[in-house]
């Protein structure tokens, strides 16, 4: 059976009702079966999603309200972003964000990331418990961070605990 398109939120009417202090991931993508993960996120004023990389996905944001600035470790600049803009950020790439003194509120949509798999070493002893990975948990949306020490969440922004 063929899966029909449907809307699934209107993001003025999301923004409208949500907490005016609701910060991070407000909405996401959790359809079954999708090959894409979008992610509404709201930072508020002066807040940052500290530099990170991505290396599996390219990711596209799209400013809807606020604006802000992403620092690019590619030629060390910074570039503004406002309403209306659409940046594409390619794997690989080094970036941090940062909301301005309105606050920002951006669309990101990327391929959807295929789940982790743990697998011991080869020769490694197979018995026992696995690892806890609640450290790599997200407080804030969930996401199991593959970095094996998170400082921010590649989806919501969110700073994880410190250690």
């Amino acid at each position: 059976m063929n899966a029909a398109p449907r809307i699934l939120t209107v993001l003025d009417e999301l923004l409208a009702s949500a907490e005016p202090g609701a910060r991070g991931a407000l909405w996401h993508l959790a359809e079954q079966g999708r090959e894409l993960d979008a992610n509404l996120v709201r930072l508020p004023a002066g807040a940052a999603v500290g530099e990170h990389q991505e290396d599996v996905l390219d990711v596209l944001l799209v400013v809807l309200e606020g604006r802000g600035s992403v620092r690019t470790a590619e030629g060390g600049g910074a570039l503004e972003l406002g309403p209306g803009a659409v940046l594409w950020l390619p794997r690989t790439s080094r970036r941090a964000l940062v909301a301005g003194p309105a606050g920002l509120v951006y669309l990101t949509v990327h391929r959807r990331r295929p789940g982790l798999a743990i697998k011991p070493p080869a020769g490694a002893y197979e018995g026992g418990e696995g690892p806890c990975m609640l450290d790599r948990v997200c407080p804030e949306c969930g996401r199991l961070s593959q970095d094996p020490a998170p400082v921010f969440c590649s989806r919501c922004g969110e700073r994880f605990p410190e250690r």
